[in-house]
């Protein structure tokens, strides 16, 4: 009896710390086969489709990312902006990491404005990260990240600062695309859909696909 109890016990708590994603507004939809979902901060030039409500909390972010994914995909969004739930008075709200919305949108690749250029490193969710940036010390805080202007042709080396810890160079080119990594990423699991999980990792940091990169800032503070 008393091992029933438990595992009901279990099956409760992971019941209501489970995270959901709905779709709980659709506009309109849009035929398209962009492969990529990305963070927007100008919504002018892009049309709106819908909107995406996620309830309850997962440290697991990534399994929160596919869901969100597929839900956009289903109506063919390629662009996203994180809608603040307001107060009473009209102010908004701070970001909670266990109630956020998504206002999904469809953006023509040529019409983006995105700031190319940039690092992101993220920590994981749930513990400090120690890393080092060109022998530069940083303390990143769980559900957090650093942000750095990159220079082209200027090799950055970053390491976790263990024992046996992991170090990686990179060397932006010209006009390169965003870099996002995390570090010591234990709790995400590689993607194995092809959709918007991994793309690189070696030892305890791990490069991240721009979808899912954009989304871990989304949800993730500026520090």
């Amino acid at each position: 009896m008393k091992k029933i109890l438990i595992a009901a016990l279990a099956f409760l708590i992971q019941l209501f710390s489970a995270q959901n994603v709905y779709l709980t507004k659709v506009e309109k939809t849009h035929e398209n086969t962009d492969k990529f979902l990305y963070k927007i901060d100008e919504v002018k030039e892009a049309e709106y489709l819908g909107e995406i409500e996620v309830q309850g909390f997962s440290r697991y972010d990534d399994e929160v990312f596919a869901l969100v994914y597929k839900k956009a995909k289903e109506i063919g969004a390629n662009a996203y902006t994180l809608k603040p739930f307001e107060n009473i008075d009209g102010t908004k709200q701070n970001f909670n990491p266990s109630n956020y919305r998504l206002s999904l949108y469809y953006l023509p690749k040529n019409k983006s404005t995105e700031q190319m250029g940039y690092m992101y490193i993220f920590a994981s969710s749930d513990k400090d990260q120690k890393i080092a940036v060109n022998k530069k010390d940083y303390l990143i805080s769980p559900r957090s990240y650093l942000m750095l202007k990159t220079v082209p042709g200027e090799v950055y080396t970053i390491s976790t600062k263990k024992l046996l810890g992991s170090t990686i160079k990179i060397q932006p080119k010209d006009n390169s695309s965003n870099q996002y990594f995390q570090i010591s990423a234990t709790k995400i699991k590689s993607d194995n859909t092809g959709v918007g999980g991994l793309n690189l990792k070696s030892g305890d940091i791990i490069g991240l696909e721009a979808s899912y990169g954009d989304f871990l800032r989304t949800i993730y503070s500026k520090q």
